[in-house]
């Protein structure tokens, strides 16, 4: 299984890792506010995630580490 950080402290939102996963396993925090005040992405299901890491390579902001 695959390991996937997010650094929501510089994450800015703009969805591109949610739309690039296969899966559809992540979403953008509706609940939560990083300290640039955007809300933040998140994964919703960690076991479902296959570490294909088109998340990491969409986010414009290197915000995501996939690790095998």
């Amino acid at each position: 299984m695959a390991k996937v950080t997010f650094n929501e402290d510089i994450c800015k939102g703009c969805g591109l890792c949610v739309d690039a996963c296969p899966k559809h396993i992540l979403a953008i925090a509706k609940d939560k506010i990083n300290r640039k005040g955007h809300n933040p992405a998140v994964m919703t299901a960690e076991e479902k995630c296959i570490g294909c890491a088109f998340c990491a390579t969409m986010c414009p902001d290197c915000v995501i580490t996939v690790e095998k």
